[in-house]
């Protein structure tokens, strides 16, 4: 691969994932405090990325796989974004921003599988040479957070006081256009599917893997990828209002952390793969999701300000050590005959029915411990999570038997 298209493609990374980092982050945060939204609403607000997931299949394997190039598809998508995210930033009350939101999800979603068909077309190695493109999405996503909290200062106290927070879709807005009228230099990406080939709905959602769930093992890591789900929706919707409400300063930028310790503990995750096994590796994940909200319940913004930021620090070993490590494990249980239809039902399972479920009992949660001073009780919010997480471990610790995973992630027997 040539400099030149390892820089677009780079680019291409940027931006995606610093337009999603650009709002997503601040999302429960702007809705409470300019859209007075409470937290059932809030929760569906981020619940469109749940539905936005479910819907993404159909449009990449309708539309995207058939008949257009990925690349013109991703400008054309994020050309709509551009406008949804203009029209949210100019939204006053909950009624007119929801659909726009559960909209922009739904284009939104399909351009993550978009940029990695443009990427993965590109390459004659993808292994080694995708890692050092798709990294530059977790920069953007750190870049976006970081201009929010110290360029931009939208969510300090007094910004956030007068309506500064709703600046993010519009620097959202901005990117997307850049980045829907870049797509069109993107190198070629014709339809993979060939004329007149049949897909069924089965393919597409991933059903054709539902077989893989007379393996006890996968069966039960199914089960635990949803309960752990639900903590993961706790943190992406409260975790910015939370640190805002509690008075800590610079929030986005501060979370940003989470997404440097996801880049370091990838890095970390095939050593630790290859020396513990699959199940170890798992519970080190689900236990880190107890242990951080246990901080998140007893710190503050002033002595155990410390606390938060181990707990925000942990989203690496959250996240890499569950869910890309999952995905490993999923695609070494499928074998070549039914490996993208089980990576489609893991995400089903995780971003559409996990994390549905996660954001409807987060927002329900928000309203039942919000006070009559508008103030939220947050210990006793972030012990649910953690409760669930709890539950979650126990489930996996005592169903799941090991089958040691090793290089190159092919489990013993399988395959």
């Amino acid at each position: 691969m040539n400099f030149g298209i390892k820089f677009r493609l780079s680019l291409m990374m940027f931006l995606e994932f610093f337009i999603w980092g650009a709002w997503f982050v601040t999302l429960g945060t702007f809705l409470g405090t300019n859209l007075q939204a409470t937290g059932s609403q809030t929760g569906a607000a981020f619940s469109t990325q749940s539905f936005g997931a479910i819907i993404a299949p159909f449009i990449i394997g309708l539309i995207a796989d058939r008949y257009f190039n990925a690349e013109k598809i991703l400008g054309l998508l994020h050309l709509s974004g551009a406008v949804l995210m203009y029209l949210m930033y100019q939204s006053t009350d909950f009624g007119s921003f929801y659909p726009l939101v559960f909209t922009y999800m739904v284009l939104y979603m399909p351009t993550l599988a978009l940029v990695n068909s443009v990427s993965f077309n590109q390459m004659k190695d993808p292994e080694k040479e995708f890692s050092p493109i798709r990294v530059w999405g977790t920069i953007g996503w750190i870049t976006a957070g970081l201009a929010i909290s110290y360029l931009f200062y939208w969510d300090s106290a007094d910004n956030m006081a007068s309506g500064m927070l709703k600046n993010t879709f519009l620097m959202a807005s901005i990117a997307s256009l850049v980045l829907g009228l870049f797509s069109f230099s993107l190198p070629n990406t014709p339809p993979k599917a060939k004329k007149g080939e049949k897909v069924s709905l089965s393919t597409l959602l991933g059903l054709d893997a539902l077989k893989m769930l007379k393996d006890r093992n996968f069966a039960v890591f199914f089960v635990s990828s949803i309960l752990i789900c639900i903590p993961l929706a706790f943190y992406y919707q409260n975790a910015n209002p939370f640190l805002a409400e509690i008075g800590v300063s610079d929030p986005t930028g501060k979370m940003t952390i989470g997404q440097i310790s996801e880049a370091l503990f990838l890095l970390l995750l095939p050593l630790f793969f290859s020396r513990f096994g699959f199940k170890k590796t798992l519970l080190a994940g689900m236990i880190a999701w107890v242990i951080r909200y246990a901080l998140f319940a007893i710190g503050d913004a002033e002595g155990g300000l410390f606390l938060l930021i181990i707990g925000i620090a942990l989203h690496g070993l959250c996240y890499d050590f569950f869910f890309v490590a999952g995905q490993i494990y999923t695609n070494s249980k499928a074998g070549v005959q039914f490996r993208s239809s089980a990576q489609g039902l893991i995400t089903l399972a995780t971003y559409g029915v996990g994390m549905l479920i996660g954001f409807a009992i987060a927002g329900e949660v928000s309203d039942l411990y919000l006070g009559v001073d508008g103030l939220h009780d947050w210990k006793s919010i972030w012990m649910i999570p953690s409760g669930i997480a709890v539950l979650a471990v126990l489930f996996f610790f005592f169903l799941f038997r090991e089958n040691k995973i090793v290089p190159p992630f092919k489990e013993k027997g399988v395959g």
